[in-house]
């Protein structure tokens, strides 16, 4: 069986719903997913009804943004209890964090000089089916930028000093996923997203009562996969598997790339 279990709807920054999710996942021949939106849980239910009806097995999931000293992490909560209280306090928590770190880019621009407003960017409204984050789509719609891409190699960090926001630690990330009753499984490790390389990504994890990691990832290359995986092989911890998958919000991204089958993960609780 092949596995999915790192992928975005519209509740957070992906193009697909429930619908298109399950129906990308049977056209893939992928039988096992997980929903992990970013700091958001809202269409994890209703997939995890349409993945059932659909004979897929489902793991319901969150991807957590966490930070420790100057690194970003994004750590992955699985089989979590969705009606877990602080699991929702810590998730709104960091909903409200990425708003205002939208609300202060945008600040940036227009007192330097772009022909943004504030005012106006704070009764922004866009359809979440295009994917992305509100400042993005602002951006995009005022022809002031392309997509992701240009967003991030031409704006973010390089226009203004636009960064990466501060969240809680990933010391308490993984505690709240634990006490939802779940697994918390750091992801994309060995890719160039966040941290400054994989084994100083497991240097600075190294104290941190992560269950596992993410081996498998569309943004890992052969070593690093290898490296992850010897690690947990080491410590018995678990390993899971994902393509990070935004439907179409990501070109570069699709489910069940790589293509990785039951055998390959090891999470024994699901």
């Amino acid at each position: 069986m092949l596995v999915d279990l790192h992928l975005h709807t519209f509740a957070s920054d992906g193009t697909w719903g429930p619908e298109e999710l399950v129906a990308a996942a049977l056209k893939a021949n992928v039988g096992m997913v997980a929903v992990t939106d970013h700091d958001n849980i809202d269409n994890v239910a209703p997939t995890q009804k349409l993945a059932k009806e659909a004979g897929l097995k489902f793991i319901p999931g969150v991807e957590i943004c966490a930070t420790k000293g100057e690194a970003q992490f994004h750590i992955l909560g699985y089989g979590i209890d969705l009606s877990n209280k602080h699991l929702w306090d810590l998730i709104h928590y960091n909903e409200l964090i990425f708003l205002k770190q939208d609300e202060y880019g945008i600040k940036l621009l227009e007192d330097a000089g772009w022909p943004v407003s504030l005012k106006e960017f704070e009764r922004y409204v866009y359809n979440r089916r295009r994917g992305g984050f509100p400042a993005l789509n602002y951006l995009i719609d005022l022809g002031l930028c392309r997509d992701v891409d240009d967003f991030f190699s031409r704006i973010f960090r390089k226009t203004v000093p636009w960064e990466y926001p501060i969240f809680t630690s990933v010391s308490n990330v993984i505690d709240v996923i634990h006490e939802a009753g779940g697994i918390a499984i750091c992801a994309h490790a060995a890719s160039g997203f966040h941290g400054p390389g994989v084994h100083d990504n497991l240097n600075i994890l190294a104290d941190e009562k992560l269950d596992g990691f993410e081996c498998y990832h569309s943004g890992h290359s052969a070593e690093g996969t290898e490296i992850l995986l010897e690690h947990c092989h080491k410590h018995g911890l678990y390993i899971s598997a994902g393509s990070d998958c935004h439907g179409d919000f990501v070109k570069t991204r699709h489910i069940g790339v790589p293509k990785v089958d039951e055998s390959q993960i090891y999470l024994p609780k699901f």
